[in-house]
Formats: C-alpha cells, structure tokens, sequence
C-alpha cells in the first residue's frame, strides 16, 4: 500500500475510533472487585432470548446488551456441530471497519462436517443485521480445509486478511480474491522451516511467527520482518519455547518460554530497533499468561499474585517495569478475563485511558460466565458485558479448548465476538455491543 493511502487508512480509524466513543452502547453495569456473582442461565432459558437464526437480539436484565448471531443451523449440513471456534483472544475476526457501515467477518466450518471452510459474513451496524456473503476459497483451494486458527484481519488495511501457508505469510484480499506475500522464511532457513502464531503491527509494518521444524514440529524461536526495510530477524529460544507477539507499535516482542526450568512459561522482551533483549521476568515474578499487547504494554494474567486470578501491566521501554494490577476476581474459582483482549489498543491514548476485555467458561456450578472488561489503570472498575452462554459439561464445540470462548475485541473496541454453545449442543458465533463509556464515567 502506498504511504499517502496508509497514512489515510490509519487517520481514518483514529478519528473513527474517536467518533465511535461517543456512541454509547446499552446496557451493562460497572462494579467494583467482581463484588456480584449472577446465576448461570440454563440452555433453556438461553432460548428465551437468542433467536434461531441470524439477526438482533437483548440479552435479558440485567444485563440488557444488544447483540448479534452471526451463525445458525444453516451453516452446517444437517445443522450439525461443525463451527470451529474463533482462533484466539489477540486475533481479530472483524476487519477495520472505521468510516464504513459494514463491517466484515470471517469464521471456519470443517468441511469434515458439512461446512464450507472459512467463510465470510457482513454485518450491516445501521440496521443490525448478518449476510453470509459465502465461502472464502473454492473448494478446490487447500484453504478451503483450514480451521482459520492464527489468521486475522489486518489493522490497516480493511479487506486484507492475514494467513499462513508454510514458511509464508500471505495477505488475502476478501474481495478480489488475491495473495500477495508477505515474507518468506525459504530462502534464510531452508525448505523443512514453517512459521506459525503470527502477528502484526497496528501499522501493519512489522510481523512476527514462531519459526518451527517441518519433519518434527520442534519450535526453534522467533521471525521478526520489517516490511518497510524487507528485513528479517530472527530471536532463538533459550528455554522451552511456547510462543511470541509484536506490540501494536512494533517497537517490541515478547517471547514467552520456560526459562529456568521450573514452574511455568517466562517472558524474554527485545527492543526490535536495537535487536536487543531489554529483561526477562519469571512465572514466579509475574510473567504473564492469556496476555495481549498494546503500544509498549503487555496486559495479561498473574498466576503467583496473592489476588484471585489477577491480571496486570507490564511496561515495555528501557527496562521491563511491573505496572499496576488491573483486575481480579472475588475468590479463586471464577476466572473471568481468562482470555484477554486487547485488540482495540489506541497509540493516541495513554494506557491508563484504555480497556481490554475477557471471557471464560468454567465448571464453577451455578456461577454465570460473562464477558467482563476493565480499565488499564489499576482501578479494578470491571464492566459487566455478557454472559458467554456457554457450557464446558454440553457437546458443543466437541473439546474443552473449542467449548472456551477466547474472544476478541474488534479493532474500535465496540464489538466483542465469541463462539459459544449455548449449553447446548452446537458451537456458534457472536457479537456484542460494548458499553465502554460507562468504565469512564
């Protein structure tokens, strides 16, 4: 893309991001310290409100949210099982739709199952409703059998979709059907590499993969490509290695490995201008897990806080900082922000202006699960979103891991999207207006 059209596309979503704040959205509540715990909503009463196909609905008091379907029986032959959830909390499902009445996006059907494969939709936000405009890929495509796992829509670009193949990573234009590459990992590492976990600047401009071993799988650290200069990096492991992200400003990467041997995953951090690694911080010390990445920050969870299932900031500059906790839950058996979404990061707002969101299912009995978001500034204030409908002891979505909701936030942080089955028995996606004003009233 040209410079002159990338510098319009990112003033564009900045002053939309800006105009979209205004535009408060019902519903929700804010509470202090998770200090209320609602009752889980049975598969029938679910029925209640959420409409068999397509279309709008409110989520009952007190919660009192619109929301979308955006999937139903149709999308599966015999209206069976066949969704596969959203790939993760950090990649986007919705594309940049700043200044735009439609907002696109994208889910899988196996095709094992009676789907189609990775298929597009168009949300109409004026009116509030769902076209599946179709599959993505002709049947004939080896993408047409992706689970749609690790793609996500670029930030800048607003029918550019970001997708793996091999040791490439492609940009996929949803409407004139064309690739272009992105990198390569061939000619520097050999024809038995591949990349996987990627991601990407908010500029578009920097990516990062984990580089992995055709034959055995082995992980043998990170791929760094800054696409102005077409210059790779690469980061080695020094521990068990897990996974690595660019921040939103690609000035930084975080690796999360297991350093020492113990416990769990450690974080290496790398200042990507200098190709230097600036600290490195422990489970033990607070490393984060289930994390998101903003603009120099890493927002994720504490599993060795004396708090219930804490998240805070760390603060990525000279130094690695510990910065404030921003969220935790009344007792140790609800886990609310379980998988955090940070999607709608801003580089024109501080972060403690900013929020990020969550979403869980867990087997607490009679405990509702709900999509909870919070401000970035230690205040603990928790907005109250949604109940994520979901059921880990019902077959939908088959494994534990597909039945999790890991939802995320689009790109203006109006909009959270979920799969969840509904206590029942097929997985299906969502979304749902975000009332964030009210965390900054």
């Amino acid at each position: 893309m040209p410079v002159r059209a990338l510098l319009f596309f990112t003033l564009l979503w900045i002053l939309g991001q800006a105009a979209g704040a205004s535009a408060d959205a019902p519903g929700g509540w804010v509470e202090k310290d998770g200090s209320g715990v609602r009752t889980k909503l049975s598969a029938d009463q679910i029925q209640t409100f959420v409409p068999p196909t397509r279309g709008r609905f409110t989520f009952p008091a007190p919660y009192g949210t619109q929301a979308v379907r955006i999937t139903d029986t149709t999308d599966c032959v015999g209206g069976d099982d066949c969704l596969f959830p959203v790939g993760y909390s950090y990649w986007r499902n919705s594309n940049n739709h700043v200044g735009s009445n439609d907002m696109y996006l994208f889910f899988s059907f196996d095709r094992r199952k009676g789907g189609a494969g990775p298929t597009l939709f168009r949300y109409d936000k004026s009116q509030d409703t769902v076209v599946k405009v179709g599959p993505l890929f002709e049947p004939t495509s080896p993408f047409s059998w992706s689970t749609g796992e690790g793609w996500y829509f670029a930030a800048t670009h607003p029918h550019k979709l970001y997708v793996n193949d091999g040791p490439r990573m492609l940009r996929y234009d949803i409407q004139t059907r064309q690739f272009e590459t992105v990198f390569d990992v061939t000619s520097v590492w050999g024809n038995d590499k591949y990349i996987w976990q990627m991601h990407s600047s908010n500029n578009d401009l920097v990516h990062s993969a984990t580089l992995r071993v055709q034959s055995t799988g082995e992980m043998l650290g990170c791929v760094v490509y800054h696409e102005a200069q077409q210059r790779l990096s690469f980061y080695p492991k020094v521990g068990e290695f897990d996974e690595c992200s660019v921040d939103k400003s690609g000035a930084w990467l975080v690796s999360l490995e297991n350093i020492d041997g113990q416990y769990d995953l450690d974080m290496r951090v790398f200042d990507l201008a200098r190709e230097w690694e600036i600290g490195r911080v422990l489970d033990q010390d607070g490393a984060v897990g289930h994390y998101d990445l903003g603009y120099g920050y890493i927002v994720g969870s504490d599993n060795w806080s004396a708090l219930p299932n804490a998240s805070l900031v760390w603060l990525l500059g000279q130094t690695v900082t510990k910065g404030p906790v921003v969220h935790y839950n009344i007792n140790w058996n609800i886990d609310a922000m379980n998988h955090r979404s940070h999607a709608n990061a801003r580089a024109d707002l501080p972060m403690e202006r900013q929020f990020a969101c969550g979403s869980n299912v867990e087997n607490v009995s009679g405990v509702q699960n709900e999509i909870t978001c919070v401000k970035l500034d230690g205040s603990d204030r928790q907005l109250i979103v949604a109940p994520v409908m979901g059921s880990l002891d019902t077959p939908g979505g088959q494994t534990e891991f597909n039945k999790r909701p890991k939802g995320n936030l689009d790109i203006a942080g109006e909009y959270f999207i979920w799969t969840t089955n509904l206590s029942g028995h097929r997985l299906e996606a969502f979304l749902v207006k975000v009332p964030s004003h009210l965390l900054f009233q």
